[in-house]
């Protein structure tokens, strides 16, 4: 038996970086001539890894091709800089902190984890599913436009086998299985954060998250962007090389979905939130892939610090991202779109039609667009802010778990939750990141805010 392992191997990488050279504005036609006419295949389009493994020949012109495209600049790294100097320079309205206290206690963190975890949950089944079979499921049982769990109950047999449930998350994530808060990447990378800000506070280093990563993230729990980079540290490549060298995926979503502690740490403060999230970021990410982190952060910070109004977020946010940079635009896009539209499918119909056929599911732009378009439709609401943004399909999961965490921390207390959503998750959550097994939310917060009274 031979052993694929997604997101890693060359001859899969390829197709993802010439895609991304083509939103990049590279030239990299000769290298697409090159790879096709020897028999290479596109990128897979949902899952990591394709099949059959490529013979040896097609897998060391792949290695070739990735290192060449990387030596191409791209005509709009003026605009998309990676740099925290750089990006600070091209943002002339980089936020201040507050100049008043800012009251801010565990029982709000409470509703930013219980938020974070809920919107992931909801996202769970229908991850990597198409836009027209989450509509066509939910539609099935009554359950359009979203407002509670999805569920296999009373959905006819053909529309089960057109379009299957996410086959890890269905087990633990539809409304009849649900008991308790199972494992995600989208909690774990938050968790690991605590453990970082525990050991190393405020100040900690790039190389500070990728030993935490060596020492206590399993390999087999990051995916995309996180895998390469964890591959190229056991590779001995130091940060922030880890995200460039042969990483396709850098300006996927994966840092965008570590930010929420760096942001909930900072109340009042969201220059400085952006700035820790950039130090997490360049591990994995460059340009848009960082600003996903950045916005998130500052986004959260703001609502952290008081702001009751998620439109005043969403400001925040975008005041730490390049104002001409692509990422920029898709916010800017997303909130213009849902303010332009009273029916939201119409809205979701709008972005797939922009970014569907040029950037795959997870990447951080169609994301961030989709994100920004749910937050401002729903105007602050919780159970309408998580579903929205997974009704929109793409990255379900991620985005229904960022637009949880704001709308959680706008809500202010676990209590102001509502019950039908929260009470299945049973204040536990289960991981893999050592410490934190069957931990609940309440202590979670507890935990987070010890950090932000730390010095």
């Amino acid at each position: 038996m031979t052993v694929r392992l997604t997101w890693v191997q060359p001859e899969d990488l390829v197709g993802h970086e010439l895609r991304q050279a083509s939103q990049d504005g590279r030239d990299a036609g000769d290298a697409a001539r090159r790879w096709y006419a020897a028999g290479g295949a596109p990128a897979p389009e949902r899952a990591g890894a394709s099949e059959p493994s490529a013979p040896r020949r097609l897998r060391a012109l792949a290695g070739q091709i990735l290192d060449e495209l990387a030596s191409l600049e791209s005509p709009l790294a003026g605009d998309e800089p990676t740099g925290l100097s750089a990006i600070r320079a091209a943002c002339p309205r980089w936020p201040a902190p507050r100049g008043r206290p800012v009251s801010f206690g565990p029982d709000r963190l409470h509703a930013a984890w219980l938020g974070r975890a809920v919107g992931c949950l909801l996202g769970k089944p229908v991850e990597k599913l198409p836009l027209e079979g989450i509509r066509a499921l939910a539609r099935a049982t009554g359950n359009w436009p979203l407002t509670t769990w999805f569920t296999a109950r009373g959905l006819p047999a053909e529309l089960a086998a057109a379009h299957p449930w996410n086959r890890r998350s269905a087990p633990t994530s539809l409304a009849e299985n649900i008991d308790g808060m199972p494992e995600d990447d989208d909690l774990n990378h938050p968790l690991l954060t605590v453990l970082l800000l525990q050991r190393h506070g405020r100040g900690f280093s790039t190389s500070d998250l990728a030993r935490l990563w060596l020492d206590e993230l399993p390999a087999g729990r990051v995916f995309t962007a996180e895998r390469v980079a964890y591959r190229n540290l056991l590779d001995g490549i130091e940060p922030p090389d880890t995200a460039r060298h042969r990483n396709p995926f850098r300006e996927w979503i994966g840092a965008q979905i570590r930010a929420d502690v760096h942001g909930w740490t900072h109340p009042g403060d969201p220059g400085a939130a952006a700035e820790q999230a950039h130090r997490d970021a360049v591990l994995t990410h460059t340009a848009n892939g960082v600003y996903g982190a950045m916005f998130t952060a500052a986004a959260l910070a703001e609502a952290a610090g008081g702001e009751t109004d998620v439109h005043g977020c969403l400001a925040a946010g975008l005041r730490v991202v390049p104002p001409r940079s692509r990422y920029a635009h898709a916010v800017r896009l997303g909130i213009r779109a849902a303010r332009a539209e009273a029916d939201f499918d119409t809205v979701v119909d709008r972005l797939h039609d922009t970014y569907g056929s040029t950037h795959h599911w997870v990447h951080v732009l169609p994301n961030a667009a989709l994100l920004a378009a749910a937050l401002t439709h729903a105007d602050g609401d919780f159970g309408r802010s998580i579903s929205c943004a997974v009704s929109g399909g793409w990255d379900t999961d991620s985005n229904g778990a960022t637009a949880g965490s704001l709308a959680g921390l706008l809500a202010g207390r676990a209590a102001a939750l509502p019950a039908h959503w929260t009470a299945p998750l049973k204040n536990r959550l289960a991981t893999s990141v050592p410490g934190f097994g069957s931990i609940g939310f309440d202590t979670l917060a507890e935990l987070t805010y010890q950090e932000v009274r730390r010095p």
